[in-house]
């Protein structure tokens, strides 16, 4: 598929998104009915905030295929008064009926609600917030990932929807999966079709499954969503030129089948096109004043070289391997340069902190090779492209830049690392050992990470979290925290003074009524690169706006 057809499938043409057919603030005439019954089935969402804009998305389900007239309204307030925007807009089958509009000329740092109808149709409402500018003293995001219907319920949703003090949510890929898995027993929660998706229509057939879902439709309706997709977006372990799930020959052409993936993308995310030039970056900032700089990457299907095999594993070090491309690197070290606020985040999707399986002793557990189990996820991470993560540290180093924090999905677990160039040196495993109790300034971590668990997809296998993180402490003593079995999400609780990650999980993804849990929280100081256990969770923040009704 060519650029300028991918962009005409996407309605995309003129480089804007749906451009509004008549805005008449205030004003009330009714629009012209839709041919036939109109209904959305699939919830609504908001999404890529900046201080003055924001993408609203839903998507409507015609009676039968016609263009249909869509009006969007935005208020200030929760009781729906205070009327901002009103404006209309047409969606038919050639973008799969979905609606994206891109609402401008909003006031920084500020809540608002809003609402899609079509003839008597109405969409629920929903609420979003544009990002702040200047000083800003607290911020609460959660991120996760990994998202695999037939698995489980999607609880971890819900809980994010029930936060009302959060500025965004981050979904750091894998927000969809393309087999054709049954899933649990019991649950109905069966991938529609039955096969692997791998047209355009298969695409979309799956996302629409996905969007009837009620707590990720309770998520999206109440939080502005930050996404990136990883890999079962496309297919897995797929890379710039393929994947490890397709086969040419049955599934055909990779760049068709990564093009059309891409483009259900655009159309049922609340995304915006970044580049018109360049339709398939994602890799983007926002910019939350002067406390928090996120940088979404792709470190999937734009600059990735091919995964490499056991047959080449010689080929490992490398230095001309790519993970995030020329043009992103470059993109990503003048952010990382020029940024101006305490903490910068980089929201991607495989962990970037060393698994230095060198060191791990043969370990089996309930007849599980689990150092072989380590192995086999190690070359799709930043592990397999060693120097693309040194050329990051080189980023930072040149330009002294302080308090980094790496924001990670995929790996289906939950992790605390600092990150170094080489964990494995002596300074930094007495560090990492002994403690530093004299703050003697032997800790020489670039950053840290924090790795979300999964919302369903499975991790580690039962049991074998105790004997990792005893192994993990003994043989890579710059991982803080692991926790390979649970289901959930991150909180950050983000102040000038420190950086706090806590992990949340959900008792059960076989129930749909799920409560969750607090796991752990850790912390870095401003300056120090270095992770500390918390006391508990973070308090909410008392002054968040109401909930959408």
């Amino acid at each position: 598929m060519d650029r300028r057809a991918f962009l005409r499938g996407m309605g995309f043409a003129s480089g804007s998104v749906l451009l509004p057919l008549l805005v008449h603030c205030g004003r009330s005439e009714e629009p012209e009915a839709p041919a036939g019954k109109v209904e959305f089935l699939h919830g609504i969402a908001s999404g890529d905030p900046l201080a003055d804009r924001v993408i609203l998305w839903t998507r409507v389900t015609p009676e039968q295929e016609a263009a249909v007239r869509v009006r969007y309204r935005v208020w200030r307030d929760p009781a729906l008064s205070d009327l901002l925007v009103e404006a209309e807009v047409l969606t038919d089958a050639s973008r799969d009926y979905t609606v994206k509009v891109d609402v401008e000329g909003l006031q920084p740092g500020t809540t608002y609600y809003y609402r899609f109808e079509a003839g008597a149709a109405q969409s629920s409402v929903g609420r979003t917030k544009t990002l702040p500018v200047g000083a800003v003293e607290r911020l609460r995001f959660a991120f996760t990932s990994c998202a695999n219907y037939p698995a489980g319920y999607f609880g971890s949703y819900r809980h994010m929807a029930a936060r009302a003090d959060l500025d965004a949510v981050f979904h750091l890929g894998d927000y969809l999966y393309e087999s054709g898995s049954s899933g649990e027993d019991g649950l109905n929660r069966d991938h529609s079709n039955g096969a692997e998706i791998v047209t355009l229509s298969d695409y979309r057939a799956r996302h629409a499954q996905y969007r009837t879902d009620p707590d990720l439709q309770a998520m999206t309706r109440q939080h502005p969503m930050i996404c990136v997709w990883d890999d079962h977006e496309s297919t897995n372990d797929s890379w710039y030129g393929g994947a490890e799930n397709h086969q040419p020959d049955t599934e055909g052409d990779w760049f068709e089948r990564k093009s059309v993936s891409i483009q259900a993308y655009f159309e049922w995310l609340p995304i915006r096109l970044v580049d018109p030039t360049d339709p398939q970056r994602i890799w983007r900032q926002f910019v939350f004043g002067d406390l928090v700089d996120l940088l979404m990457l792709d470190t999937r299907l734009y600059g990735r070289d091919e995964q490499l095999t056991q047959a080449l594993a010689g080929q490992v070090n490398n230095p001309n391997r790519q993970l995030l491309g020329d043009r992103q690197q470059d993109w990503l070290a003048l952010r990382l340069v020029e940024s101006a606020a305490r903490w910068k985040l980089l929201g991607q999707q495989v962990m970037f902190g060393q698994l230095r399986l060198l060191t791990l002793p043969e370990l089996e557990l309930l007849g599980i090779e689990l150092t072989n189990e380590l192995l086999a996820i190690n070359p799709d991470q930043w592990d397999g492209y060693p120097a693309a993560r040194q050329r990051v540290f080189d980023a930072v180093d040149a330009g002294q830049v302080q308090n980094m924090v790496v924001l990670t999905g995929d790996i289906h677990s939950s992790w605390g690392v600092e990150l170094y160039r080489d964990p494995g040196e002596l300074a930094n495993l007495l560090a990492n050992t002994i403690g530093d109790p004299l703050d003697l300034g032997l800790i020489k971590a670039d950053g840290v990470e924090f790795v979300s668990p999964s919302v369903t997809s499975s991790g580690f296998p039962p049991g074998t979290t105790a004997l990792l993180r005893l192994v993990f402490g003994l043989t890579d003593p710059h991982i803080k925290y692991f926790e390979g079995e649970r289901h959930g999400y991150v909180l950050l609780d983000i102040t000038h003074e420190r950086c706090q990650g806590e992990w949340w999980y959900v008792d059960s993804i076989l129930d749909a009524q799920t409560a969750e849990t607090f796991g752990k929280a850790q912390y870095t100081l401003a300056g120090e690169n270095r992770l500390r256990d918390a006391d508990g969770p973070s308090e909410p923040r008392p002054e968040s706006s109401a909930p959408a009704p």
